[in-house]
């Protein structure tokens, strides 16, 4: 290959990451990049997950053998199965080398010569595959994965040259992988409430407009849960903010807990002492019944004095829910109606028969100006 169309290939494949808007599409822009820029009919990128010692296949592009998939689920392979990844290239450094990659082929070693692998080899001869290059993936100047591109059998070996042209490319996907995390930190905290870990307003507002989509297109069953946490002013007025973060990161955490038993529920914290869960499928009455356990949970913790916890749901007699303001004022009117009456059981629109007090509340013309109900539209907050 000339040195033109490697530049155009490395440009391409940075250009392919860049324009990536997940992960899963930067790990395959990264292989399908490396597969076409080392003319390669297979290629593959992996992480070494250090904590489970392990090197887990993230994506397999080009030419796939019957048990190479995508984006595999479970595929991968014990570290010291592959040294290379964890001792030889560390002793290259050591010695002040550098990560180059290397080739294997299907006829086995070449005068035992550093990075052979005989699990490679036989990966190669079982897939019908004559030769790989391996390259390191370094990130913050660390072994961080591998990338690896292949030829069939019936194709010439890859060569030395090909060797430091991967060692570039590599460092190309590195580059990527960089940028990629960085923006999915950055979604990640433009999405999540940095006290309790949970998700934010941002992000309800997003997966409720997502989930009432759903549901006037398939009438998927949507329920929202509004909890508001009792007693939090008092710890903070008498034992201070810290420990009035500490009860909500608590509460949190309990709030998270209920929220899994619920499968695909996201668990948020809207702001100030309010939370809800956002349940998408499960029927009306196991939301309730997990509204129920929370408020069950809440009561227990050494700090505050429970919840006062509304719920709405589209698979209730609440009418027709055409858009999230709608279903966000039913749950906030029956939390508003559980804490008028101490509940200590969840507050649920639409259950007390055609003139349930709680339907009649939330689409009730908006309060006078000082009257402390004020139900949230998309935007709305009760307290900053």
């Amino acid at each position: 290959m000339g040195e033109d169309r490697r530049l155009r290939a490395v440009v391409e494949l940075a250009q392919g990451m860049a324009a990536a808007h997940t992960p899963r599409e930067s790990w395959r822009a990264a292989a399908r990049g490396a597969c076409h820029a080392l003319s390669g009919s297979f290629a593959a990128l992996s992480v070494w997950e250090r904590e489970l010692g392990r090197l887990r296949v993230l994506v397999n592009v080009g030419e796939r053998a019957p048990d190479e998939e995508e984006f595999p689920e479970g595929e991968a392979y014990p570290v010291h199965q592959f040294p290379e990844i964890a001792e030889f290239l560390h002793e290259r450094w050591a010695g002040g080398g550098g990560p180059n990659a290397w080739v294997e082929t299907a006829d086995g070693p070449a005068g035992g010569r550093a990075g052979y692998c005989h699990q490679r080899v036989a990966a190669l001869r079982r897939r019908g595959r004559g030769c790989c290059v391996v390259a390191p993936v370094v990130l913050h100047g660390r072994a961080w994965g591998e990338l690896y591109v292949a030829r069939p059998a019936s194709e010439p070996f890859f060569d030395r040259a090909d060797a430091d042209f991967a060692t570039v490319l590599a460092s190309v996907v590195a580059a990527g992988i960089a940028q990629t995390e960085r923006l999915e930190e950055a979604r990640r905290l433009a999405f999540t409430d940095a006290l309790t870990g949970l998700a934010n307003r941002r992000a309800v507002d997003v997966r409720l407009d997502e989930a009432i989509a759903r549901h006037r297109a398939e009438d998927v069953v949507v329920s929202l849960v509004v909890c508001d946490l009792n007693g939090l002013k008092r710890v903070n007025d008498t034992r201070g903010h810290a420990v009035g973060d500490r009860l909500l990161e608590r509460f949190g955490s309990v709030l998270s807990l209920c929220g899994a038993m619920l499968p695909g529920t996201l668990a948020a914290r809207l702001g100030g002492d309010e939370f809800c869960l956002l349940a998408v499928g499960p029927p009306a009455d196991e939301v309730v019944r997990i509204a129920g356990e929370l408020c069950r949970r809440a009561a227990e913790l050494e700090m505050g004095d429970g919840v006062a916890c509304g719920v709405a749901s589209t698979g209730d007699p609440i009418g027709p829910v055409r858009s999230a303001r709608r279903l966000f004022r039913l749950a906030d009117a029956a939390q508003y109606r559980a804490k008028a009456v101490r509940a200590t059981q969840p507050v649920v629109a639409g259950r007390e028969g055609p003139d349930d007090p709680v339907v009649r509340l939330a689409d009730a013309p908006p309060p006078a100006e000082g009257e402390r109900r004020r139900f949230r539209g998309r935007h709305e907050q009760r307290r900053p």
